[in-house]
């Protein structure tokens, strides 16, 4: 929200109802671009363009292509989502319901054993290149991504 109202029972309402972020008049320009990049990058961080590398893969989400050891990776759009997601949280655990929220996006209503069934496409997707191990399962809890082998 920008809006010229300060006071903080007005921070606390717009930010309840469903606000990412309150900035009040006067405010700097450059200030409001730096808070909407990063509102971006959190909501679709495939925007943010960045290379990722860990473990041997090299992601490029501008490009959308993934290599390991300069061989080429070929992912389905959900499984190069996920992968993005997890070289980007690298060694933290995932439940399902996580995955689901970050990858597919909060108002998508699919079984939660979908993400199962695109994980192991992923590892699938990533066997040739002795990769898969990359991506652990941690049993009771969700999935986690290695830094390396």
């Amino acid at each position: 929200m920008l809006t010229a109202k300060g006071e903080e029972d007005d921070k606390v309402r717009g930010l309840d109802i469903g606000a990412e972020d309150y900035v009040t008049k006067p405010f700097s320009a450059r200030e409001l671009l730096a808070r909407m990049r990063s509102i971006l990058r959190r909501v679709s961080p495939l925007l943010a363009g960045e290379h990722l590398e860990c473990g041997g893969l090299v992601l490029d989400p501008v490009s959308h292509r993934i290599s390991s050891d300069g061989e080429s990776i070929v992912l389905g759009p959900t499984e190069f989502r996920l992968l993005h997601f997890f070289m980007s949280h690298r060694e933290r655990v995932f439940t399902r319901g996580q995955l689901l929220d970050q990858v597919w996006g909060t108002n998508v209503y699919i079984e939660e054993r979908t993400v199962d069934v695109h994980i192991r496409r992923l590892r699938k997707a990533l066997e040739p290149s002795a990769k898969e191990g990359l991506l652990q399962t941690v049993r009771g809890s969700g999935y986690r991504f290695l830094d390396k082998l």
